[in-house]
């Protein structure tokens, strides 16, 4: 006669059902953090378009160190006229912003004569300096 082991009831733990319950929540923040990162990314690849000429002004223009010296020592809120006695014309110009509520930015770039690869931008607020920013490649 074989001697039989009694039957074991399915195993249903109390650390089992805490274990899925885990791996349900993990997976929809999972999801959830997918979407967001989703998003991130197509923001992201849209900032390459934000910083490309819209018209082309002057083809040979570049700033100079002297020149970018000077530039920097115009106070913001200047005249956009004592900035282009300085600079010239841009090498193009970019897409327009609204940095301040009700008030369309424009934006102008020059590359650099010492690092053609970095471009700066300056932008003006209704005919005034309104500041600048560098644009790396």
């Amino acid at each position: 006669m074989i001697a039989q082991s009694p039957r074991r009831p399915p195993f249903n733990s109390p650390a089992k059902s805490l274990v899925a319950g885990g791996v349900i929540i993990a997976a929809a923040l999972v999801l959830v953090d997918f979407q967001n990162m989703r998003s991130w990314l197509s923001r992201s690849q849209s900032q390459p378009h934000d910083n490309a000429c819209e018209e082309i002004i002057q083809t040979e223009a570049t700033l100079s160190r002297g020149q970018l010296a000077q530039l920097l020592t115009i106070p913001e809120r200047d005249s956009k006229e004592r900035v282009r006695q300085i600079v010239a014309e841009p090498y193009c110009t970019l897409a327009g912003l609204t940095v301040r509520s009700g008030v369309k930015a424009e934006r102008e770039a020059y590359p650099l004569e010492f690092d053609p690869k970095t471009r700066l931008v300056i932008l003006y607020e209704n005919d005034e300096y309104a500041g600048y920013r560098f644009n790396f490649e």
